[in-house]
């Protein structure tokens, strides 16, 4: 099947008026579109297409844009606003503006590609009214895709500097999603195995207990056991308590789930933390909030059914719910606090990277929490791998620089080793280069640890398709 491109060719304009002195050029007025690539494939109507200026426009003034189409028919598969005339769409914008954006419609969602039929727009930016002046200085480009974005400048809201949300990036088509991240607390392994998760983003820890009959075990039975089955303990033996930072399933906390149910026994579950609410020092970060108390749980096999046990630690009667798994996503997620299933994570083929709260370990040390960090989808099958700018610098690694061999099974390639908390930057002595599901490779770069007032929480970075 072949891909639909809708190709944006931005010619940057710079006009040069005269002030009293004709010899000495005023600052050029520059404009371009903002986004080296635009993905369109998931647009049902409409999106706007934004021209951004080098300065505030001192005059009101207009944007002429020159439109070609090929393959596809101007009125029956898109439409502009404003209208197109003669191929050419003016775009007005007015004194003090530092924008201006034109609305691309489409007319075909939901479309099916056809083969050897690419469709594509070109637009030119070709003069610009304003002031008398329209003085063609030189040129950009940039591709917008329907299926693959050629890359983007990406803000993660984690939610500031209590980073509350899990933020999910699919970088082919530039879609952003984000979910609490003390939403959920079990996750349901939607894969051949047979695994369940524990959510390391609000430092859960779960324990194996002898027992397999969850309504005879109390609190008391596990008193000794608490103060060990945490996170941030210091004690290298925690790490037994948490799921394998790396990302394999088969390291999960709670053992694989079986036929055999005396081989299921029943966990003590720390439930970690809620999200912090206080408001620590601009650059800081307050992770955790009150604790969320402890729980049991036991989970068996039906078929291909997972059923979840659960109570609270002296109950002598617990709850029982079937979940399904799930193979289009990674995991099927329930609270056990709110008793109910919750969506989290998109669909397992439509995100590359997730930037969230996590617990990794410290060696020598245990188990401990990271704010800020990033992890790429390796459950299903996206891998990356770290370069020096030593060795090549982001501008200039393409496809024969692309190592193989140096893609790494661990989720943690990028991690939180891009951010220098100490100053509140990053390094940028490193990048890091992603294979995702469709074998596109994406160069990625950190660009800000703390938003404009200083904030933790909103990390920004940019990403370009190899090719």
């Amino acid at each position: 099947m072949k891909k639909y491109y809708l190709l944006l060719l931005v010619t940057i304009i710079s006009l040069v008026s005269c002030n009293e002195n004709d010899d000495i050029p005023a600052q050029p007025f520059v404009a371009a579109f903002d986004k080296l690539s635009v993905n369109f494939s998931t647009i049902t109507s409409t999106e706007s297409v934004t021209i951004i200026f080098s300065e505030a426009a001192a005059y009101s003034g207009e944007v002429v844009l020159q439109m070609t189409a090929e393959n596809t028919v101007y009125g029956q598969d898109f439409t502009t606003n404003p209208i197109a005339t003669d191929n050419q769409i003016t775009v007005p914008f007015s004194e003090g503006d530092v924008a201006v954006s034109f609305v691309f419609e489409s007319l075909i969602y939901p479309y099916e590609a056809e083969e050897d039929n690419d469709k594509s727009v070109t637009f030119d930016i070709v003069a610009i009214n304003y002031n008398g002046y329209s003085n063609i200085q030189g040129y950009t480009s940039t591709v917008v895709s329907f299926e693959t974005s050629l890359g983007a400048t990406v803000t993660a809201e984690m939610g500031g500097p209590n980073e509350g949300n899990q933020v999910f990036v699919d970088l082919s088509t530039e879609v952003v999603t984000w979910a609490q991240r003390d939403s959920w607390d079990l996750g349901f392994y939607g894969g051949d195995d047979f695994r369940v998760a524990i959510n390391g983003s609000i430092y859960m820890a779960a324990a194996a207990l002898e027992s397999t009959d969850i309504d005879a075990i109390t609190a008391s039975d596990v008193t000794a056991l608490q103060s060990q089955v945490a996170v941030g303990t210091f004690d290298p033996t925690n790490e037994d308590y948490i799921d394998e930072p790396s990302g394999v399933i088969t390291g999960t906390a709670i053992d694989e789930i079986t036929v055999s149910e005396a081989s299921n026994k029943v966990y003590l579950v720390n439930m970690g933390y809620y999200i912090g609410t206080t408001q620590p020092l601009t650059g800081s970060v307050a992770i955790a909030g009150d604790h969320r108390g402890w729980k049991k749980i036991r989970v068996l096999r039906d078929g291909a059914d997972y059923i979840l046990q659960y109570a609270d630690l002296d109950a002598t009667t617990h709850q029982e719910i079937t979940i399904t798994k799930d193979a289009a996503y990674n995991f099927t997620f329930f609270s056990l606090e709110d008793e109910t299933t919750v969506m989290l994570e998109p669909e397992k083929e439509l995100w590359d990277i997730s930037f969230t709260v996590f617990t990794n370990i410290i060696s020598g040390a245990g188990s401990y929490g990271y704010s800020d960090f990033v992890i790429n989808n390796l459950k299903a099958g996206v891998k990356a791998y770290e370069v020096s700018t030593t060795e090549v610098t982001y501008q200039a690694f393409s496809l024969t620089d692309i190592d193989e061999s140096a893609f790494l099974d661990d989720q943690r390639v990028i991690g939180a080793d891009w951010r220098d908390v100490f100053s509140g930057g990053v390094y940028t002595d490193r990048f890091y280069v992603l294979k995702d599901l469709e074998g596109n490779y994406y160069k990625i770069r950190m660009l800000d640890l703390l938003n404009e007032s200083g904030e933790r929480g909103y990390p920004r970075f940019t990403y370009d398709l190899i090719n």
